[in-house]
């Protein structure tokens, strides 16, 4: 029995992505002011549960509550709901702006009586969205699918994970492998200490590659050791705005071998990073 095509074209879906993301900027005020900071800065993530997708509980002390913030991506809905009971259901096929959305949403969670200083500057855009269901549920099984294969990536790994997190910021999906070995960073005159990292993600596309993608990325990216190592058919090293590895969705899509390819990819990037995680 032939393959399944896990990876269709997503000719025509670029608008209701677009429209997803914008909502899920949205969303992700709330949990970016109630839920502790992580140094990872996991606390804003959304991951893959069952039919949908949904950031962690967010803690409300003051109230003595919980709420959780999902878009049901089934029934095409971003649902808020309490451990008290409180559901509020907000549709993403009108259409609304994502000034609209990031309203409607801080309006139910004041009407569940919780309150911030949300920063509204990072959802508020008054352009016109679409959103197609039959876009959406395309794209929404695409996700399910690498976020499967991620994992059987991520479990044959050892050392710290994260896990695999969708980030409402670039919309991409993925997750990081930390090193043994720590390298100083220095930004805006203070040095950290991180560990040495390798990240798997795939991206809907941005406006230094618009196209949608996977990428693999090792921190530090020392060129010597990678640029010469090499990748499976259809990757490549990419040093064009930001330094990693490239392996374009397009060169999965319809592809009945894409599961065992992208795969491939992962261990190669991650067999080619490895004296930049351990000692």
């Amino acid at each position: 029995m032939p393959s399944a095509i896990i990876f269709p074209p997503l000719a025509g879906a670029d608008p209701t992505v677009e429209t997803l993301h914008w909502y899920a900027r949205a969303a992700g005020v709330v949990p970016g002011a109630h839920i502790q900071k992580h140094a990872q800065w996991w606390h804003l993530t959304l991951k893959i549960n069952g039919d949908d997708l949904a950031f962690d509980n967010i803690p409300f002390a003051e109230e003595g509550d919980n709420l959780q913030l999902k878009l049901a991506m089934q029934d095409h809905v971003i649902t808020l709901t309490t451990e008290s009971g409180k559901v509020s259901h907000i549709s993403m096929r009108d259409g609304k702006t994502s000034t609209e959305m990031g309203d409607a949403i801080l309006a139910a969670v004041e009407r569940f009586g919780f309150t911030s200083d949300y920063e509204r500057s990072k959802f508020e855009d008054d352009a016109k969205r679409t959103y197609d269901p039959a876009s959406a549920q395309r794209y929404w099984k695409i996700l399910k699918n690498i976020d499967r294969i991620f994992n059987t990536h991520r479990t044959m790994l050892s050392g710290e994970k994260s896990p695999v997190q969708v980030w409402p910021h670039g919309f991409d999906m993925s997750f990081e492998l930390f090193g043994n070995q720590s390298v100083e960073y220095e930004s805006q005159g203070e040095k950290t200490t991180y560990p040495t990292q390798l990240s798997l993600g795939f991206s809907p596309g941005e406006a230094n590659h618009p196209q949608p993608y996977f990428y693999s990325n090792p921190w530090p990216f020392e060129e010597e050791v990678l640029l010469e190592a090499p990748l499976p058919e259809g990757a490549r090293w990419f040093t064009e705005g930001w330094k990693g590895s490239i392996l374009p969705y397009a060169e999965l899509v319809q592809d009945a071998d894409a599961e065992q390819r992208l795969l491939d990819y992962a261990r190669a990037v991650h067999e080619a990073s490895l004296t930049i995680l351990s000692n």
